[in-house]
């Protein structure tokens, strides 16, 4: 799926120090409410998926069955957008390859989590490359469990991305340019990027790139429908 690789959001990465999130670091996409927070991480998901890695999907608030419909909308969009027609064999291959871990009413641990991917890799022989976690409460969740999402990074030697909600009467920002919630822990991760509309459309920025200053250039215009990096 070249065509889709083209245009993905993660082309913004292109532009960053080491092109890319890579092994055992944490990333975090920033977005408002309403903005397309959700099929800007699937879409981060999908380029993964098409590049023959393999995924897990952590959900904490959505059930599994809600997870799959939002993978199999997106999918259908893309295969419209790019003009393909519906392609069974690839949605099959993306299915094979991405497993939905769903907690409940707070049931999620990182402990939990860690027993998890252990079963995968040993009873089912699923090794992942990236884990997506969807849904976390950036305000009301720890440093201890970020810190415990960094040692599985390292341990397991995957990239993992988060989603975090931003809110417009919130403008916390730190020294380093940091928004609101990443402010007081960007420390902990290794790339941040911004989805920010804006009059002119919808950008997608890097915010932090390792330890190296940002390119001013760092940053793709979106298509407003599709969330695919438009040239216009």
């Amino acid at each position: 799926m070249n065509d889709f690789i083209n245009v993905s959001p993660l082309r913004l990465l292109d532009r960053s120090s080491q092109k890319g999130l890579g092994r055992g670091n944490l990333g975090v996409l920033l977005a408002r409410a309403g903005v397309g927070k959700t099929a800007c991480l699937i879409h981060i998901a999908f380029d993964k998926l098409f590049r023959k890695e393999r995924l897990v999907h952590i959900s904490l608030e959505d059930a599994p069955e809600k997870v799959m419909s939002y993978y199999n909308v997106i999918f259908y969009d893309l295969m419209k957008a790019l003009n393909m027609p519906e392609d069974h064999e690839s949605k099959v291959f993306l299915e094979r390859n991405r497993m939905i871990l769903a907690y409940f009413n707070r049931s999620f641990e990182i402990k939990r989590l860690r027993e998890n991917i252990r079963n995968l890799i040993d009873k089912v022989e699923f090794v992942p490359d990236t884990l997506i976690v969807d849904g976390l409460d950036f305000t009301g969740t720890s440093r201890e469990v970020f810190d415990g999402f960094k040692s599985i990074a390292i341990d397991y030697q995957v990239e993992i991305w988060f989603s975090a909600l931003s809110h417009r009467h919130i403008t916390d920002v730190n020294e380093r340019g940091i928004p609101y919630p990443c402010n007081t822990m960007d420390d902990l991760f290794s790339i941040i990027i911004q989805l920010q509309p804006t009059q002119t459309g919808i950008f997608l920025k890097i915010l932090k790139d390792h330890d190296n200053p940002v390119m001013p250039d760092a940053s793709v215009r979106l298509d407003p429908n599709t969330f695919l990096v438009s040239e216009k």
